[in-house]
């Protein structure tokens, strides 16, 4: 099994139960939560070249959002990715620039990497109780 496999895995056995206990649907990567006057949003980026990973948080208005180009996107559709990264925050293992601040798993500590989402979630809870601004 290739390491990106491993590593959903352990994303769905040891992450996606707690967004499932926090109210989130969806499945990886992309999941959503329906809050009192918007729809939250994370969404899983793997690098296109492997080893790694970020989430973009995001929220929009709950019945969705039209893009640019005005494309309407339904609340049950939705991802971080469809709304403009300025409305997005991005979440990585460590401050800085560049993949090397993503959460990596490129050596194998799959089980790490998911634990260090964990601790990590609250960022989003704390943007999005903050009014989801960047």
């Amino acid at each position: 099994m290739d390491l990106r496999k491993v590593m959903e895995n352990e994303l769905k056995s040891i992450v996606v139960p707690v967004l499932r206990a926090a109210g989130f649907t969806g499945s990886l990567p992309h999941f959503r939560r329906l809050a009192t006057e918007r729809m939250e949003l994370l969404t899983f980026q793997f690098d296109r070249h492997g080893g790694g990973f970020v989430i973009e948080a995001a929220w929009c208005e709950p019945d969705g959002v039209v893009t640019s180009w005005g494309k309407a996107i339904p609340a049950t559709k939705v991802t971080a990715h469809d709304l403009h990264p300025n409305l997005r925050l991005r979440i990585k293992a460590k401050e800085g620039s560049g993949t090397d601040c993503w959460f990596r798993y490129d050596q194998g500590q799959t089980k790490d990497c998911a634990q260090s989402v964990l601790a990590s979630l609250p960022k989003a809870e704390q943007w999005w109780a903050s009014g989801g601004h960047t």
